[in-house]
């Protein structure tokens, strides 16, 4: 593991076999890019990381995999955006995708193999998430693949709402001479979500199980009631893919989400999300999780290249 100058600041690289990784774990916990040397000596974006001047707003960056928490998505009070209201009937605000994205993180572990951060929330996100507890992103880097959970854990007495996630940006075209057509998402969805103007969940178009990510009804579509707890892009001249997995301990499949989106149809990366529910759950409650007192709760994803 190497500490490296990045425009003011220090990231870190892993070299794990024939990948490499860089992150900033005060940074949001971000991990910034994920490449791969190949047998021909090249090397393959896995995660992508764009051209930038500064590191001041990481939160508006489109790249690497920012973290979602408390919520992720749009969150609404009463049709109203950026808003929440706690079980004490008390609105609050809650940006867009939350507060950890944009905010500073504690390094509790930094070894050869990954980090853990632990999220140290400022004035403005107290008063929008005002807990008691400790927020952990992990991520350990292996030689084709990558393992991150986000931890939960209520130090105080009164239950805790989340429903957080990951925006992973994957650099598409993985090969030169393609394009999105050439590429397959594969879920086990039942389910097909959007959200309105004013939070609501209604229906989506409806996708195939293997859909080609050229496909425009994908973007901003909430595939849920998955099935089983893997899902995959698949580049069908070659079959290389990314496997993901993902899941809570206790907790079915079918009440987690993952969101296909991207920027642009020119856009150099697209953007598969797991998240632990569709946005704004804590109005609509679809997705919602509760962290009693004392106890922790666990997200994982992990991305293996096959």
């Amino acid at each position: 593991m190497e500490r490296i100058p990045y425009l003011g600041q220090t990231i870190h690289k892993w070299q794990v076999g024939a990948s490499s990784f860089l992150a900033a774990p005060e940074l949001g916990a971000r991990l910034m890019n994920w490449n791969v040397t190949l047998g021909d000596g090249t090397i393959r974006d896995i995660i992508y990381w764009p051209e930038i001047d500064t590191l001041d707003n990481i939160a508006g960056v489109r790249g690497g995999n920012p973290i979602l928490f408390p919520f992720s998505g749009r969150s609404y009070d009463r049709g109203e955006i950026q808003h929440w209201r706690s079980d004490d009937g008390q609105r609050r605000p809650m940006p867009m995708h939350g507060l950890a994205r944009q905010g500073k993180f504690r390094t509790t572990r930094l070894d050869e193999g990954g980090f853990s951060a632990q999220f140290i929330p400022d004035e403005a996100a107290k008063a929008a998430y005002p807990y008691d507890y400790e927020f952990v992103v992990s991520y350990r880097f292996d030689p084709l693949s990558l393992f991150v959970e986000l931890q939960l854990t209520n130090l105080g007495s009164s239950p805790i709402p989340w429903s957080a996630g990951h925006h992973f940006y994957f650099t598409l075209p993985w090969s030169s001479n393609r394009s999105r057509k050439d590429y397959v998402l594969e879920t086990s969805a039942t389910k097909y979500l959007r959200r309105d103007d004013k939070g609501a969940l209604i229906d989506g178009p409806r996708v195939n199980s293997k859909e080609n990510l050229d496909n425009p009804a994908l973007i901003d579509l909430i595939h849920t009631g998955l099935k089983r707890d893997v899902f995959a892009v698949t580049e069908t001249a070659t079959q290389n893919r990314l496997l993901f997995r993902s899941g809570m301990a206790h907790t079915s499949p079918k009440d987690l989400s993952v969101v296909s989106w991207t920027q642009e149809e020119k856009s150099p990366f697209y953007c598969i999300e797991p998240w632990m529910g569709p946005p704004n759950a804590a109005e609509t409650k679809v997705g919602l999780h509760t962290v009693a007192p004392g106890q922790m709760q666990k997200f994982y994803v992990e991305i293996q290249l096959s």
